[in-house]
């Protein structure tokens, strides 16, 4: 797994890459924490290189969104692959916080909700 940061106004985009598996999830965790600990008001997160997430990146991405709500932090996911996509929808995560297709679309989902 990779990423890289780039700041979009209010939004922290983290583009993510590779596969984010046990081996790479306690990357993730880690890295999620160091948004959690800055509390990250609004943080998009770009799947457009991810090509596979299983149960522990699933349950690194839930652990953030309720670590986050503690000072009102708000969790988008964008660009998913087909293959990703229906392991999200799966779970149900749309139900948990905001999936969309492209970037601009999540990052203006996290800039018109109060």
């Amino acid at each position: 797994m990779n990423w890289t940061e780039q700041a979009a106004g209010r939004v922290l985009i983290i583009k993510l890459g590779g596969d984010i598996d046990l081996q790479y999830s306690p990357k993730l965790r880690q890295l999620l924490q160091s948004k959690i600990s800055t509390k990250v008001p609004l943080l998009l997160l770009d799947f457009a290189d991810v090509r596979y997430i299983d149960s522990s990146g699933l349950a690194t991405l839930v652990e953030y969104y309720k670590n986050s709500r503690a000072f009102s932090g708000r969790l988008a996911v964008a660009a998913l692959s087909e293959r990703v996509h229906s392991i999200f929808d799966l779970v149900r995560l749309s139900e948990i916080f905001g999936v969309y297709a492209t970037v601009p679309e999540a990052e203006a989902a996290l800039l018109a909700k109060p």
